[in-house]
């Protein structure tokens, strides 16, 4: 007498073999972000404009600046100064972000609408067509 197992056909699904072709395809995504809206919200500083700009394989930098007046000293005295702040804001390709302002970090993390509402991320096929996220 011998033992006999009987091993039913492993379904496509326990395999991780179904097929999904729309998955196979490339997604393109891009973001839209206004930067200097974005710094004003970072710094609480307005009047950011870009200065200049570096594109490298997986990133994009920004150098940005803003000038606000401050008092020369604590005490009031009627003569200002003009401040000059300088950020750096680095996008990376893969949705990930980099904001220094005067060599402290004000953000380090994913680019989402949801961790800034100066963003505004689409998806496209391939072919062009837009895809819609529900």
């Amino acid at each position: 007498m011998s033992d006999q197992i009987k091993i039913s056909p492993s379904t496509e699904v326990e395999l991780n073999q179904v097929d999904h072709p729309e998955w196979d395809e490339p997604v393109i995504c891009r973001v839209e972000v206004d930067l200097p809206g974005w710094l004003a919200k970072l710094t609480g500083q307005q009047h950011w404009e870009v200065y200049s700009e570096e594109e490298e394989e997986n990133c994009i930098s920004f150098a940005m600046r803003a000038q606000h007046k401050g008092h020369a000293s604590k005490t009031y005295h009627p003569d200002t100064q003009t401040v000059e702040l300088q950020a750096e804001v680095t996008l990376y390709h893969n949705g990930y972000a980099v904001v220094d302002v005067d060599g402290k970090s004000l953000f380090d993390g994913a680019l989402t609408s949801a961790t800034n509402d100066c963003a505004r991320l689409s998806y496209y096929h391939i072919s062009g067509e837009p895809i819609a996220l529900n």
